[in-house]
């Protein structure tokens, strides 16, 4: 963006997706998504707020690399059945401190807040995340987590993160 003297602050996310051993670039986003940033976040040693500070002030070349913990991060996407089509709302969930207390992090995307009950209420509803000292004990543990999670139409794929296991 600086060779075609456009000037850029902020995020900027690369998805990838890795065929045949090599990895694509499939699309940019100059956001913070979810589920993306969330494995990123969990990840980040550093204080965030610093660096949205120097860089809304143009000083974020004064600041020291951002520092990682030397962990892996996954996040499994529970989901309404039936998403993207078709799918329930309003049902009540339940583990979400059970997954919270077990070392992972839950992200809420499509719930509500209800009579001191969460509901679901999109189709994406919830991102579990948590670290690993390994990928395969990242996606180990982020499963234990979300299976402590609970409502009717609740669906997860098992597949998430393992196809990463074949490149490390």
């Amino acid at each position: 963006m600086q060779k075609e003297g456009i000037p850029f602050s902020g995020f900027l996310y690369a998805g990838i997706m890795i065929q045949d051993g090599k990895p694509y670039v499939l699309e940019f986003n100059a956001r913070m998504g979810d589920p993306e940033c969330q494995p990123i976040m969990m990840r980040m040693d550093s204080d965030l707020y610093e660096y949205l500070v120097a860089s809304s002030q143009g000083n974020l070349a004064n600041m020291p690399q951002v520092s990682w913990k030397n962990q892996s991060a996954v996040c499994i996407v529970l989901a309404s059945k039936g998403y993207p089509e078709s799918y329930s709302k309003n049902e009540k969930i339940s583990g979400i401190d059970l997954a919270n207390n077990s070392g992972a992090m839950v992200f809420h995307a499509g719930t509500k807040l209800e009579n001191n009950s969460v509901l679901s209420n999109g189709g994406r509803v919830l991102g579990v995340t948590a670290l690993g000292a390994t990928l395969a004990d990242a996606i180990s543990n982020a499963y234990i987590a979300a299976q402590k999670i609970h409502w009717d139409s609740k669906y997860c794929r098992m597949d998430i993160g393992k196809k990463g296991l074949r490149y490390v």
